[in-house]
């Protein structure tokens, strides 16, 4: 029927941007401790802040969504 391919469509779209959130976090997460260790003071601040966001994204989205999502590895 048509309203379960629309429900089966939105559902599909949040799954695709939960697993986006995930690879995004990761990758933030990564880049602001590269940036906190080899960065200036006003790097280090600004890091933090990015760190702790990434943190919350990847607790939001789950750690291994994206991997297992697009099939990284």
């Amino acid at each position: 029927m048509v309203v379960f391919d629309y429900f089966e469509g939105v559902l599909e779209g949040f799954e695709y941007l939960i697993a986006l959130g995930s690879i995004v976090g990761l990758l933030w997460i990564i880049i602001g401790i590269i940036f906190l260790i080899g960065g200036g003071q006003r790097y280090r601040n600004k890091m933090i802040g990015v760190i702790i966001a990434s943190i919350v994204l990847l607790a939001v989205c789950g750690l291994d969504t994206g991997i297992k999502y697009f099939r990284i590895f």
